[in-house]
């Protein structure tokens, strides 16, 4: 049995702001309360709480700092159009994940290496009081208002920035493409005093090779899926891909029926979870190894349940991905590298010691 697993994508913070989902709350709970609502509407079936972390032996999450530009916002509420108004709600999910680790036990947040090994240790100790590590990762750079201000984000408990979702001041991104600005380069020198993951997830391919020739330090996609199987700008193609493990990065498979299918959203066909192992074994077979994927769910990030593969209503099921790929042949050394390992392994080369 996988001991625990490590999910690199999910939006906790921006939901609780925008649909006042409360991660300490069971799914079970939210979706009977919000049934019939504009949130499920817009959202999905709820599908990510620390119940579920915990009956999914989800260990550590990326928690991201999210927020929507207003220029593409829909019925978004919290969203931005300055880099004071990005800055001033970035602050307040940084502190929201502050105060939740404050009054929650069973929740730390992941600064250093020794967080990170005290959390995994409550998965690998059966008497344990079993806990959830959130690493603090920013989703588009925008709520850093000028490259000086890494450093005080850093001491604030950031550990990973992506420097786009749309298009920012720092980069190109999803749908609006563009390069590496000035502004973008001086982020990632910033960046690499603390040797923080940059995550080229949402880059627009131009700034994604450049941030590649740009940042010598530890790079992810947290949460992209291979071109051969959603064809669009989010994703990375074959050479994306052969480049990211060039670098020994890992990128993280997204089970989001949209990403796995590329007209999925006509069909709104059931897709099987299959598809899930399909897309990791892609990036397995293209490469050679199971080194360089991982899981980056984005469960809540603007999907639910009914927009999951067959299987996945929650992160608690997690596991069931991986019972496919042991049916295709995969053993425990690679089922537990793609589970944990990867991610564990880029955790300890990016944070610090203390």
């Amino acid at each position: 049995m996988i001991p625990f697993f490590i999910d690199a994508h999910e939006d906790i913070a921006w939901n609780w702001f925008e649909a006042q989902r409360d991660p300490l709350e069971d799914i079970a709970t939210a979706r009977q309360r919000e049934a019939g609502s504009a949130i499920e509407a817009a959202l999905g079936k709820r599908m990510t709480a620390l119940p579920q972390w915990l009956a999914g032996r989800v260990a550590v999450v990326f928690a991201t700092i999210y927020v929507m530009p207003k220029r593409v916002a829909r019925r978004a509420r919290h969203t931005y159009e300055t880099p004071e108004e990005a800055h001033r709600r970035g602050r307040m999910q940084l502190a929201y994940y502050q105060s939740l680790a404050a009054r929650a036990p069973q929740v730390r947040l992941i600064e250093s290496t020794n967080d990170l090994h005290a959390v995994l240790h409550t998965w690998r100790t059966p008497d344990a009081l079993r806990r959830v590590g959130l690493l603090i990762s920013l989703e588009g750079a925008d709520a850093i208002r000028t490259p000086e201000e890494v450093a005080d984000w850093y001491s604030r408990g950031l550990r990973a920035i992506g420097l786009a979702w749309g298009r920012t001041r720092y980069a190109g991104g999803t749908h609006e493409p563009g390069p590496l600005t000035d502004l973008g380069r001086a982020l990632l020198r910033e960046m690499s005093a603390f040797q923080m993951l940059l995550d080229l997830s949402h880059a627009a391919e131009e700034a994604f090779w450049q941030a590649l020739d740009a940042y010598e330090g530890p790079i992810i996609a947290s949460h992209s899926n291979p071109r051969a199987f959603c064809n669009t700008d989010r994703h990375l193609s074959d050479e994306m891909i052969r480049a990211l493990a060039e670098r020994d990065g890992v990128m993280g498979i997204v089970p989001y029926n949209a990403f796995l299918l590329d007209n999925w959203r006509e069909t709104r066909a059931p897709v099987p979870l299959s598809r899930v192992a399909d897309a990791i074994d892609h990036v397995v077979q293209l490469l050679g190894t199971p080194r360089h994927v991982a899981i980056g769910t984005d469960f809540d990030g603007g999907f639910g349940a009914d927009a999951a593969p067959e299987g996945l209503d929650s992160i608690a099921d997690i596991e069931r991905i991986f019972d496919v790929l042991r049916t295709r042949g995969y053993d425990e050394d690679a089922l537990h590298a793609i589970a944990y390992g990867n991610w564990v392994r880029m955790l300890e080369r990016a944070l610090p010691t203390w």
